[in-house]
Formats: C-alpha cells, sequence, structure tokens
C-alpha cells in the first residue's frame, strides 16, 4: 500500500473576528480612529492595530488614510456591506439565545385542591401561559393528599403549612380566615361570644385532606386554641359549605 501523502501548509485563519468588524464599522462611521476609539473607549493605536489586523486577515486594504481623512477601497466597501449584515446575524443569535433562557418553556405539572385550584390557581395559571406561550401547563385538582415526587407533579400550591419534611415549601401569601355567619342565623340562633360557645353552634365543617375532621385550631392574640364542633351539614367542598353559610345554615 502507497504511503498517504498529506498537504501541509502553514496558512493563517482568514475568517474575521467580529469585534475587528465592530472596529472597523466603527472607524467608517466616525470617519477617523481618534473619534471611534474616543466612542469606543481604546486608545487610536490600539484601534489602528485592530484594522491593520483586519487587514492582514482579509489580505487586502480597506481604507485610504491621509492626514486629513479616510476613505473606503473598492474591498472596503465590500468588506463594508458584509461587516453589517454579520453584525447583525451575531445581535440576532445572541438575542435568540438570550430568549431561550429568560423565556420559560417546556411542560410543567402542578396540582392544587378543588376548591383553591379553581377558583384562584387556575387564573393565575392562564395569565402565566399568556405571558410565557411556550410552557405547557397542565393542572391536576384533588380532595386528598398527593405525594408530589411519586405522582409526576413538577409542583403542588396547596393551603396550609403542613408541608412534608422531604419538601421544600414557599409561602406565597398568609391565608387568614375569620368565623363567619349570615345575619339571618346569628339573629335565630344568637351571636357566639366565645370559643366555647360554638359547641351549642351548628358549624358548617369542612373536610380539608387530611385534617382532623370537626377540630378548628384558631388564633386569638397570638394564642393557639382548638375547638371541637359539629353540626348537621359537611362537606370537602369549600363553595358548598360558603353557600350554606350564606343560606344561614350555620357558622363558618
Amino acid at each position: 500500500m502507497p504511503p498517504a501523502l498529506f498537504l501541509m501548509t502553514n496558512k493563517k485563519d482568514t475568517v474575521p473576528l467580529p469585534e475587528d468588524l465592530r472596529v472597523f464599522l466603527t472607524v467608517i462611521r466616525k470617519a477617523g480612529f481618534a473619534a471611534a476609539a474616543d466612542e469606543l473607549g481604546l486608545s487610536p493605536a490600539y484601534v489602528s492595530k485592530r484594522i491593520q489586523i483586519l487587514e492582514t486577515t482579509l489580505a487586502t486594504r480597506l481604507l485610504h488614510r491621509t492626514s486629513r481623512r479616510i476613505a473606503l477601497t473598492e474591498d472596503g466597501e465590500r468588506v463594508q456591506r458584509w461587516a453589517v449584515r454579520i453584525l447583525e446575524d451575531f445581535q440576532q443569535l445572541s438575542d435568540e439565545l438570550c430568549d431561550a433562557h429568560d423565556s420559560p418553556r417546556g411542560r410543567l405539572h402542578l396540582c392544587s385542591s378543588f376548591g383553591f385550584g379553581r377558583n384562584h390557581v387556575a387564573p393565575a395559571l392562564s395569565l402565566l401561559a399568556e405571558q410565557y406561550p411556550d410552557l405547557e401547563i397542565r393542572l391536576d385538582l384533588f380532595d386528598r393528599v398527593v405525594d408530589i415526587v411519586s405522582e409526576g407533579f413538577d409542583l403542588e400550591i396547596r393551603v396550609g403549612d403542613d408541608i412534608p419534611g422531604q419538601h421544600i415549601g414557599r409561602r406565597l401569601v398568609s391565608n387568614r380566615r375569620v368565623l363567619c355567619a349570615a345575619p339571618a342565623y346569628l339573629q335565630r340562633r344568637g351571636t357566639p361570644q366565645q370559643l366555647s360557645d360554638l359547641e351549642q353552634h351548628d358549624c358548617l365543617v369542612l373536610k380539608e385532606r387530611d385534617n382532623a375532621f370537626g377540630i378548628w385550631n384558631l388564633e386569638h392574640d397570638g394564642a393557639q386554641e382548638s375547638v371541637r364542633v359539629r353540626g348537621p351539614l359537611s362537606s370537602n367542598n369549600g363553595e358548598i359549605v360558603l353557600q350554606w353559610a350564606l343560606d344561614g345554615r350555620g357558622v363558618l
């Protein structure tokens, strides 16, 4: 087998640097090395050196220089046209890469409870989808405790502070609750004056996930108190319980 032959040359890279093209266009626009150097924050000597390197790289003369003015050569005019296009393409590439990193995209799978998810999370996700159209969002609603890891969710938006130890939780907003009842109910049954009075009232109980049924944990003047309540109506849906309260069926 005859030996392989390789052609070896010491020809230098003939691709100009974008920064040299930018210096070249600035020199043309400012009609001088000193003015271009001032705009770029460089020394006139460095600007002159970059132009020389650009001319060496392209193996042609780009500028006619005199003591008073500079003028483009024929090749300089060609390079000017291409430099504008090349730098515009570089800027477009940079913008696209920035957009790709700054604009969220991909699939987002999250869950929440029925009432809160429908009334609060869903509208917020609608705005999110409008702002970031490249996101693919899926919202699942449950009335049970969800294991977001084993069930494949990215995150869960929940009411309450019962966050599993292996999860990372971040408070979005404080959820302040108050005891309330319709005027018709209070006229009929009277207004409770202290927590123990609730034991004598019809309380509308909302069963939330794995929270203790019929136990209300309340806070007054910084002190935590718990009271056991009962009533003829209960549900695991907050909207239903709210409607019962508006109908005058009990304390919520």
